[in-house]
Formats: C-alpha cells, structure tokens, sequence
C-alpha cells in the first residue's frame, strides 16, 4: 500500500468524488493565532525546524510524551538539533494528528513523499531547506489558496499591520479576556470595539474554563447583538497545570489541558438570559474543549436560534475527533448549518489541517452515500457548504 497517496483518509470512490469537488476550494480561516506582521512583511524561515518549531505547542507536547529533553524542545539547541529530535520521535505518533500533518505538509508544501524518522531526517532536513529559500509566508498563502484569515488580537493592538495583504483578507478578532481581568472598564472596551470593526472585524473571541462569574460575558453578547458580529466562546481550558513549568517555559507551551466538567446548565441560563433581554442572540459558536460535552451543547443550539457547535477544536482536532464531531452534530443538531475547519494554529504551514479535515468530512459524507443513508445528488452540495460556503455566507464575505 502507497505511503500517504491520493487516497489518504478517503473511503473509496465516493468519497474520492466528494473530495474532488472540495479539495481546491479557498480557505477561511475564522480562528488563528498566526503574527500579522509576519504576513506584512512576508517572512521567510531560515530552515524547516523554525517553520515547524519555533512556536507550535503541539509538537512541544509530543517531544516531551517521547522524553526529549526541554533543550530541543524550547531550550537552546539550533534548529536543525530540534528537527532532528522531531524526525526522530515521528515513528512513536501513530495515530496522532501530527503524524498526518507533519507528512502531508512534507508533500504538499516541500514535494517530499516518504516517512520523516531519523533515517530520512538529514536528507528531508536538506531538501525542504532548499525549497524555503524561495517560499515565503506569501507564496505559503497562495499555495493553500488561503482567502481571508481571522487573527485573535488584544482590544488595545493598533491594529496597523491588518488589511488587504498580497491579496489575503487579514482580519483582527476582539479577544479582551485579559482585559477583562485587568479590569479594563467596559466603555474603553466598547470603544475599542468600535475601532476593530471599522477596520473590518466581524469576530469577537471569549475564552474562559467554566460558566461561573458571567457578567462580563454578558456584556459581550450584548455588544455582539448590538454590532451584529460573531461570537465564539473557546471553554473548558484548565490552563498551565504544570506550574514548575509555566515558571520556567511560560503560557501557551503545551501544559494546558481540558476541564474534567462544565456547566452546560449554566450555558442555557445564561442564553435564557440574555436572549430575554435582547430579544435575539448574536451568533454565537460554542467550542468545548472537553468534547465529552458535545451533546448536550447540540441539544443547546436546537433550543436557541444562531447557536451553532464549533469545529473540533485543539485536542479534538484528530481524526477520530473530527469525525465524533461530525456524527454528533449530524445526530443532536444539524450538520448542514455547521461553519467547518479552522487552524487555531501559530504555524503557517497548518493550512494542511483544512485538506485533513476536507478528507475526513469526504469520506464521512460519502459513508452515508455507500450505505443507502443519505442521497447522492446532496452530497456534493453538502461538502461545499462545510468546507467554505456557510462560514462565507456567516461572515459576509
């Protein structure tokens, strides 16, 4: 059997033929941590372990689960060093979704077909260097036919380096958690606000760990009701379990994990609430990080209008993870509604992730297909409004 071919993920002819249709359409990316500078100034990486390891948690994370010491992970080694230990720990990651990533962006991105292990390490490590000598941030972009990018950005960031950029929508999203914690007074905020949308932002971004203290979310809905945009509520985040490494690493590092319980009751409540008092909600999509709560969320978003399931987000961005997400939407609400993939990625190779979730959605659609469940002629149809044309519609774009 080839080695991460064509057929990757796809379930046979149907699923090839749904993925057809979808495969090269544009990416939206409505939820990202990517550097708008780095897009201005159309940076260029000095070698693959800088593209791959200068910031991405996630493969933080699967060095430390393999033992590698911190030095190659955020410690001082060099790059090439880290790329080694990288390639070196990529046979353990069966079934991790960094296993496929990592290869499908050797194929897509660098034209490098075969397994990354210490055996191929030095000659990959050459080859893709090679090519990053002409391939910038802008050339990155264009290869994913990336069309409008969502950052999350602080309610005080001058936001100077947004715009229209080598012809990508760069978009800031309103995300004030920590001024809220700095007790940052709602008039400034609502001021802020108003400067992000006139410079064309269409998100708002809350993250929190569970439904408790509420007032300040409560005011968000509301000014997201008021300007008509989009809310996301990322929860369920139980941050920086490690302390001894927070101290020494910092936030956002790979020692955050997901909360045992949330209140989905509370959640109701609260959309009671509000929805009483405004007489409508924003849109709001809902991203649990401990996908044990997908269900009851659904159920949520049948009882109140413009609450949608978020994409299967962080730790849930697997293939099994993804497709759990699929089946519970599909089951509990309504698959068709739902807004697709994002990145929520520091990488600008991630753009992989949308061709992972465009096969593993193919093949679950084409499922149905196969076994007499779901009609052909919809199919098709169906894939295109989950891969791009409901978050198009939602956004406005």
């Amino acid at each position: 059997m080839a080695f991460f071919d064509e057929k990757l993920l796809l379930n046979g002819e149907t699923a090839k033929s749904i993925y057809a249709a979808i495969k090269d359409l544009p990416i939206i990316d409505y939820h990202c941590h990517l550097n708008e500078l780095e897009i201005k100034n159309d940076k260029h990486f000095e070698n693959v372990g800088e593209l791959w390891l200068a910031s991405d948690h996630y493969k933080w994370r699967a060095m430390r689960l393999c033992g590698v010491d911190e030095e190659y992970i955020t410690g001082g080694k060099t790059f090439r060093e880290k790329f080694l230990k990288y390639a070196e720990i990529m046979p353990k990651l069966i079934g991790n979704p960094l296993y496929y990533w990592t290869h499908m962006e050797l194929a897509e991105i660098f034209g490098i077909h075969e397994s990354l292990n210490s055996d191929t390490a030095e000659s990959v490590w050459e080859r893709a260097n090679a090519t990053l000598k002409n391939l910038g941030v802008k050339d990155l972009l264009a290869k994913f036919k990336v069309e409008y990018i969502a950052t999350t950005d602080d309610p005080f960031s001058t936001l100077e380096n947004h715009g229209e950029i080598n012809g990508v929508k760069v978009r800031p999203t309103f995300r004030q958690d920590a001024c809220f914690a700095k007790k940052v007074s709602k008039k400034a905020l609502a001021e802020r606000l108003d400067f992000f949308i006139s410079r064309g932002c269409k998100i708002a971004d809350h993250g929190f760990d569970d439904f408790e203290n509420t007032e300040n979310l409560e005011w968000l809905i509301e000014k997201c009701y008021e300007k008509g945009i989009l809310l996301q509520l990322h929860f369920g985040t139980f941050r920086n379990v490690n302390s001894r490494a927070f101290e020494t690493i910092g936030k956002d590092a790979g020692f955050d994990v997901f909360r045992d319980a949330i209140s989905t009751d509370k959640l109701a409540k609260l959309l009671d609430k509000m929805n009483k008092k405004l007489g409508g909600l924003p849109k709001i999509v809902v991203y649990p990080l401990n996908d044990a709560y997908l269900r009851p969320l659904a159920t949520i978003s049948g009882a109140f209008e413009n609450v949608l399931v978020g994409a299967a987000w962080w730790f849930n961005d697997t293939v099994s993870g993804i497709r759990r997400q699929l089946e519970t939407v599909s089951e509990y609400a309504v698959l068709g509604t739902n807004l697709g993939m994002l990145t929520d990625s520091r990488s600008f190779s991630s753009y992989v992730r949308f061709d992972f979730y465009r096969r593993i959605l193919a093949s679950f659609i084409a499922e149905k297909v196969d076994n007499g469940e779901y009609d052909e002629k919809s199919a098709i149809s169906l894939a295109k409004d989950l891969a791009y044309n409901n978050v198009k519609g939602v956004l406005g774009l």
